[in-house]
């Protein structure tokens, strides 16, 4: 029931600025934490950013002073801003969304969708 639509992606040269955004429909309520992902080729999905309904935010020490997760639950929405891109940032993303950041690891709430691919390159 719960659809998240992840869009912005493209191909930046390093150095370089992103912003994705996570469009929410169906039945999303904003008390959810909600994430940030990435599974670049040959690796894992890993989580890189979580924002609470509050506002509060984590990062993966990879991208840590870089990027920058914030949310307008008016709009229904959550973005990724994406500074200083690295050929390692190369990836696709993905959002989901959890009751708790634990949760987001383990159990996210709804099924993965198809991402927005960014490609960091010269």
């Amino acid at each position: 029931q719960v659809q998240l639509v992840e869009s912005g992606g493209g191909l930046v040269q390093p150095g370089g600025s992103l912003r994705l955004s996570c469009a929410a429909s169906g039945n999303i309520i904003s008390a959810y934490v909600m994430g940030w992902y990435r599974q670049a080729v040959g690796k894992q999905r890993e989580l890189v950013a979580a924002i609470t309904a509050g506002g509060i935010t984590n990062y993966a020490d990879s991208v840590k002073g870089r990027f920058t997760i914030s949310r307008d639950n008016g709009k229904r929405t959550v973005y990724l801003h994406m500074n200083s891109l690295k050929f390692e940032d190369t990836a696709v993303y993905y959002c989901n969304a959890a009751w708790t950041h634990s949760t987001l690891l383990t159990n996210p709430l709804t099924s993965w969708g198809q991402g927005t691919q960014v490609t960091v390159s010269s």
